[in-house]
C-alpha cells in the first residue's frame, strides 16, 4: 500500500479556492442568464454578488501564497500577516459590492411606478433555490477547510459563500412576492441582500484587524497553556503568560518561577521543557519564548 503524503495547509487552501472559483463562475453565469431572461433585478444583483466571490477567492489565493513564504531578511518573523491583509481587502470589496446592490434597489424603490416593474419569471425563482443549496454547501466545505488549517482568509471566503446563500434567500422572497402581485418586493430584496453582504464585510474586517493588532488567544486556550506549564517538572509558578495573534498563528511569552539554587543548565532544561510542551500541545503556536525567574 502506497504511503500518501498529507497535503500541506497551502495545498488544501489552493484546492478549496480552485473549486470555489469554478463553482462561482458557473453559478454567476447561470444566475445572470436567469435574471435577464426572467426579468428579475434581484437575481441579477445576486449574480453580481456571486461574481464578486471569484475575485475574493483570487485574493485569498494570493494572501495564502504570500503568508506561506519562509522568513527572510526583511521579514524575520515570516509573512503570516499577509493573510490578514487579504481578508481586509476582501472585506472592503465585499462591502462595496453590497452597497452597490443596495443602491440599485433603493433607486428602483424611490422611483415608484411599481406597476411598471416586470414580474420575474419562474426561471429566476428556480435559480434562487439552486443558488441557496449550492452556496450553503460551499460555505460548509470552505469553513471546514478553514478550521482545519486555521486560515482567516479562507474563513472569510466561507462567509462570503454564506452571505451569497443569504442573499439568494432574499432574492427568492423578492421574486416570489413579485410573482404573487407585489412587484416592489423584487427591488426590496436587493436592499435586504445589501444588508447581509455589508454585515458579512464588517465581521470579516473586524476579525482581520483584531489579528493585525496582536489580539490575545481566547481565555480557554490561555488557561490550557497555564495548566500545561504548571505540569512541567521544576516549574514552581508563572509570573507572566502573554499571547498574541500573528496572522493565523500565535506567539507566546512566558516567565516561569524555578528554584533559585538550581544550576544554570538545570534552569535552562526546565525552560526548554516548557518551550517544547507549549509548541507540541498547541500546533498554532509559531514561537514560544520562556524566561526563568528565581522563586
Amino acid at each position: 500500500m502506497k504511503n500518501v503524503k498529507a497535503k500541506t495547509n497551502e495545498q488544501i487552501a489552493m484546492q478549496v479556492s480552485a473549486n470555489s472559483i469554478a463553482v462561482n463562475l458557473m453559478l454567476s453565469i447561470f444566475k445572470l442568464i436567469a435574471g435577464l431572461m426572467a426579468s428579475s433585478g434581484a437575481m441579477i444583483s445576486d449574480a453580481i454578488h456571486s461574481a464578486s466571490d471569484v475575485f475574493s477567492t483570487i485574493i485569498v489565493i494570493i494572501g495564502v501564497k504570500i503568508s506561506g513564504k519562509a522568513s527572510d531578511e526583511d521579514h524575520p518573523y515570516g509573512h503570516d500577516r499577509f493573510e490578514c491583509v487579504a481578508s481586509i481587502i476582501l472585506a472592503i470589496l465585499l462591502g462595496v459590492t453590497g452597497v452597490g446592490i443596495g443602491l440599485t434597489g433603493v433607486q428602483k424603490l424611490t422611483a415608484g411606478h411599481y406597476d411598471t416593474l416586470a414580474v420575474p419569471g419562474m426561471l429566476a425563482l428556480a435559480a434562487a433555490v439552486i443558488s441557496i443549496v449550492v452556496k450553503e454547501i460551499m460555505y460548509w466545505y470552505t469553513r471546514n477547510a478553514a478550521k482545519k488549517i486555521n486560515s482567516g482568509a479562507l474563513m472569510a471566503d466561507a462567509w462570503h459563500h454564506r452571505s451569497d446563500a443569504l442573499s439568494s434567500v432574499g432574492s427568492f422572497v423578492g421574486i416570489f412576492g413579485a410573482r404573487m402581485g407585489f412587484p416592489m418586493l423584487d427591488p426590496l430584496a436587493s436592499v435586504v441582500i445589501c444588508l447581509f453582504v455589508v454585515k458579512a464585510a464588517v465581521d470579516i474586517f473586524r476579525d482581520a484587524i483584531s489579528k493585525m493588532t496582536d489580539k490575545s488567544c481566547d481565555q480557554e486556550t490561555v488557561n490550557e497553556m497555564h495548566d500545561c506549564i504548571m505540569n512541567i517538572q521544576g516549574v514552581e509558578g508563572i509570573d507572566l503568560l502573554k499571547t498574541r495573534s500573528f496572522g493565523s498563528k500565535y506567539y507566546v511569552d512566558i516567565e516561569i518561577k524555578a528554584d533559585g539554587d538550581k544550576k544554570l543548565w538545570e534552569a535552562h532544561a526546565i525552560a526548554e521543557n516548557v518551550h517544547h510542551a507549549i509548541e507540541q500541545q498547541f500546533p498554532l503556536v509559531k514561537h514560544c519564548m520562556v524566561h526563568v525567574n528565581p522563586a
